[in-house]
């Protein structure tokens, strides 16, 4: 990530508070920017260098909640903290159920004014790394859906070669990257092979194997880990990469798993920042992986590998099952994939998905709600009780942590979940009333929220929010399949029921 250090707008229409508080705070080390009124407050907030929002809920042209509530439309990741006097706090409420922060009373103590806005500047660049997570996931689940849909139109004489370059085509798009190859294995696995690319522009027949073992791709394939090296030029694995000049050093490397198989690697490099390819996106790179394996399932050579691998383990002989190296979020998002792909009935979908949670991370109870049909409350689709306890039949739109996850579209991980001003006994804990370490994830489909899941996590269990954006993306892809299956058969019993008055 940039070494750059985001700046801090000050609203307040007071002359002496705003250049008191831009004094303590330049002292204390931060980068200032100011605005006297609303309006030109919502013209700098634009400015992506600003990284935290210091604003008076008593402004002279527009009420300090309107400006939250415009920021928080505008911008919805800034770190928003509200100063108010002793007499504001209803507003005080409302403002922090809209999204900000934190608040500060008037007036002002310096060390709380210092520490205040470092918690929420060191905050709002922590979530830097999570919102690219979850653009990289929302991508993610789109390029596959394109993929499905361009390999499913093709003719079956081309079926094989579109599928490849889809694949390499889709991962550029997901992470960003210039360059991307995919290479498979031969029967022996002794060698992997270039047989699609993006952005290389030479002919693939005249690229050299590597073999399997030797070199970054055939070390991957071998190990079965995702390697992600910031500067290629300084690592020996890259030595003899193929033709050409690169207009950046960063390089990854994806193993390929077909049914616990390896079968191939991806490559990846000339990513748009310093960041695309960098450690931080090992988890995406694997969930990546996991997407792309089931496609080539479908490949001739890959079916081949395949059978061979199965000959070999009826010999036994032994192969390394990648599944057992892919660890913490990737397999989570793995188990929840594969819980839902053995099922079709949506029933069934949902409880083997939220039974998949519930094992992998200690949680109980864990729910999916789904929006009703006028909008107004937040209904119980599925849950998995762990034995424990059932959470709520339904659940408000607009209250507690569930509310700000359905109205602000930002997840909620919180391990003492009294500790956030959100927090509501009667909305935020299960039937039992009892309080958990909470994730409450948005369901999104189309960029409209139309359900939450939340997980109740067991005591000293991390609520990590990089496992949220997993499975908000996990979910969100599960409950659109699911709606589309409804769609579908209520589509086929309306033409029955059309064909049998036909008939009549």
């Amino acid at each position: 990530m940039s070494n750059m250090r985001n700046r801090v707008l000050i609203v307040d229409d007071e002359i002496f508070f705003l250049e008191a508080i831009d004094e303590i705070l330049t002292e204390g080390g931060f980068d200032t920017t100011r605005a006297g009124d609303g309006e030109s407050a919502l013209e700098m907030v634009s400015d992506p260098s600003i990284g935290v929002v210091v604003l008076d809920v008593r402004l002279p042209d527009m009420d300090g909640i309107q400006v939250l509530a415009c920021i928080r439309e505008m911008r919805p990741e800034l770190s928003i903290i509200m100063l108010s006097a002793s007499t504001d706090q209803e507003i005080v409420l409302e403002a922090l159920r809209l999204g900000a922060s934190d608040y500060l009373a008037k007036p002002l103590h310096d060390e709380e004014l210092v520490l205040a806005v470092g918690r929420a500047l060191d905050g709002y660049e922590a979530n830097a790394s999570r919102r690219r997570l979850r653009q990289r996931i929302d991508r993610l689940v789109e390029g596959m859906d394109r993929l499905s849909q361009v390999v499913r139109l093709a003719a079956p004489e081309e079926r094989v070669e579109v599928l490849r370059q889809g694949i390499v085509d889709s991962a550029s798009i997901v992470l960003q990257a210039s360059r991307v190859s995919l290479m498979l294995a031969d029967s022996k696995r002794e060698w992997l092979s270039v047989v699609a690319a993006r952005g290389i522009e030479i002919d693939l027949a005249t690229m050299s194997a590597r073999k399997i073992g030797e070199g970054a791709s055939g070390t991957s394939f071998a190990d079965g880990t995702v390697l992600c090296v910031p500067d290629a030029a300084a690592d020996d694995r890259f030595s003899g990469r193929g033709a050409g000049q690169y207009n950046s050093a960063g390089f990854a490397c994806v193993p390929l798993n077909c049914l616990g198989v390896p079968v191939g690697v991806l490559c990846l490099t000339e990513g748009a920042d310093a960041d695309s390819l960098s450690h931080e996106e090992t988890n995406v790179l694997r969930l990546l992986g996991m997407q792309i394996s089931e496609f080539l399932a479908a490949d001739p050579e890959v079916e081949r590998l395949l059978a061979s691998a199965h000959e070999a383990d009826a010999e036994g002989v032994t192969f390394p099952d990648l599944i057992d190296a892919v660890d913490g979020d990737a397999e989570l998002a793995q188990a929840v994939c594969q819980a839902i792909a053995l099922e079709v009935e949506p029933d069934r979908v949902f409880r083997a998905a939220l039974a998949s949670v519930s094992t992998r991370l200690g949680a109980a109870p864990v729910a999916l709600y789904l929006l009703s049909s006028d909008g107004e409350r937040l209904e119980l689709e599925a849950e998995n009780d762990g034995g424990a306890t059932a959470d709520r039949p339904e659940l408000p739109v607009d209250r507690g942590l569930v509310g700000g996850a359905v109205q602000t579209g930002q997840l909620v991980a919180v391990e003492v979940p009294a500790s956030d001003p959100r927090f509501e006994v009667e909305v935020d804990t299960p039937e039992d009333g009892l309080a958990r370490p909470t994730i409450c994830v948005p369901i999104r489909l189309r960029d409209k929220v139309v359900g939450v899941l939340r997980v109740f996590l067991a005591e000293g269990r991390p609520a990590s929010p990089r496992t949220a954006e997993v499975l908000g993306a996990a979910f969100s892809a599960a409950v659109r399949n699911v709606l589309l299956y409804r769609s579908l058969l209520q589509s086929i019993e309306e033409v029955a029921e059309a064909r049998k008055r036909a008939r009549g």
